[in-house]
């Protein structure tokens, strides 16, 4: 999921500016946080967004999130599999209690 390439590159950037310093796990998640509002912040008054805007916040906060991970020496891919599959089994598929095809039904 991830490219290797993307890891590297901000491994880079980091370097280059000699930011890993400043790359505390909890700045790093305060980070994510701050950015995750800046791009709820686009859809506070309607659905409909501009589509660059938001696309630059996600990549900000795709951005610290994958900085977290390094920083903590965690593979993105494999924590994503990780709580997928916790999930899976939280949420069977075959549940009678499965939320499906009506979004006014809560979560079981």
């Amino acid at each position: 999921m991830v490219d290797s390439a993307v890891l590297t590159a901000l491994r880079a950037f980091s370097a280059e500016r000699d930011w890993a310093q400043f790359h505390t796990p909890a700045n790093l998640a305060k980070s994510i946080s701050i950015e995750a509002a800046e791009l709820l912040e686009h859809y506070q008054w309607s659905e409909d967004a501009d589509l660059a805007e938001v696309r630059d916040e996600l990549a900000d906060v795709l951005t610290y999130c994958y900085q977290l991970a390094i920083r903590l020496e965690l593979d993105p891919d494999q924590i994503v599999l990780d709580k997928l599959e916790k999930t899976r089994v939280k949420y069977p598929a075959n549940s009678p209690t499965a939320v499906r095809g009506d979004s006014s039904r809560t979560r079981p």
